[in-house]
């Protein structure tokens, strides 16, 4: 297994519902909507970004808006679907402005996150973004792995005790709506997904 889970005592219908109520920190407060993630409960393949945007708050669902449309398309590239597949963040309410997560926010929000892994037990890890790579690396005794997204998207890291997984690092699809050129990596990335075996 992944991570040891009972799942007679957790569920992500029940973190869901904690993580919508959630006021553990300021943002909280400040966001409009709270945003758990969605997808396929029993996905191989998971996705974790670094927090909401905009439209993420707005809508309560992770990649929609620009971002979520380069998303689906680099999806299609892979071979799945979002049917197929499940979504999460490493933050589960917008920082103001889109500004980067904080250590404190991280260290109180990524429990959630923790317990949507054991119920999931994905096969594939896919990091988007620097906090995503820098937590699940960690998270799974990868830590001198850890290099900037810039160095080791796209390769595959198998954590020490548990073989079964496998952690990539990607870029953020939304850096393709700041650099057009950054779509092409993305594509030849997403589409090493559908040869990795699970």
């Amino acid at each position: 297994m992944l991570l040891e889970n009972d799942p007679n005592k957790d569920n992500l219908d029940k973190i869901n519902s904690e993580i919508e109520l959630c006021q553990r920190c300021s943002l909280g407060s400040l966001c409009t909507n709270h945003v758990p993630g969605e997808g396929n409960p029993e996905a191989n393949l998971l996705f974790i970004g670094e927090a909401p945007g905009r439209n993420e708050d707005i809508n309560g669902k992770p990649f929609c808006g620009k971002a979520g449309r380069i998303f689906d398309e680099l999806l299609e590239a892979s071979g799945y679907r979002r049917k197929d597949i499940y979504v999460a963040n490493i933050l589960k309410c917008r920082p103001p402005q889109n500004r980067n997560p904080k250590p404190e926010e991280i260290r109180l929000c990524t429990p959630y996150l923790v317990r949507q892994l054991k119920v999931i037990q994905p096969k594939i890890i896919c990091c988007l973004g620097n906090f995503a790579v820098d937590f699940i690396m960690r998270k799974f005794n990868l830590s001198e792995k850890v290099q900037s997204i810039g160095k080791i998207h796209g390769k595959i890291f198998i954590p020490p005790k548990i073989k079964s997984l496998k952690i990539v690092p990607l870029y953020h699809p939304a850096s393709a709506t700041y650099n057009p050129n950054m779509i092409n990596i993305l594509k030849n990335d997403f589409r090493m997904l559908k040869n990795i075996p699970v």
